[in-house]
């Protein structure tokens, strides 16, 4: 679902000021509970895709957020931190990689 949305925004199909559905009205017209849209709809707010203007609904933020310039090492950082965290659990390089692949 956060996916399927930040997509349309990013290839344009949803605008800038646009303002998308209600979370009931996207619930039932997807067939999905209305926790699992407003769930998307904070992480794509968290994220900087859309924001909440109260009463007034939910709007495709007029600027996007920023990809990294450089996405290699952004995702170098992600790793290490991962595999940073996992060390702390008590687990080892190798059950770190085994627990991605198996995602």
């Amino acid at each position: 679902m956060f996916e399927r949305l930040r997509v349309l925004i990013e290839r344009g199909s949803l605008l800038p000021g646009e303002r998308l559905p209600t979370v009931r009205s996207l619930a039932d017209r997807l067939e999905l509970a209305p926790n699992t849209v407003a769930r998307a709809y904070r992480a794509l707010e968290g994220d900087g895709w859309i924001v909440g203007r109260g009463r007034a609904g939910t709007f495709v933020t007029d600027t996007l957020p920023e990809r990294p310039s450089a996405p290699d090492d952004a995702l170098a950082r992600a790793a290490a931190a991962y595999l940073r965290r996992a060390e702390q659990l008590g687990f080892d390089r190798a059950a770190a990689a085994r627990a991605l692949r198996s995602v």
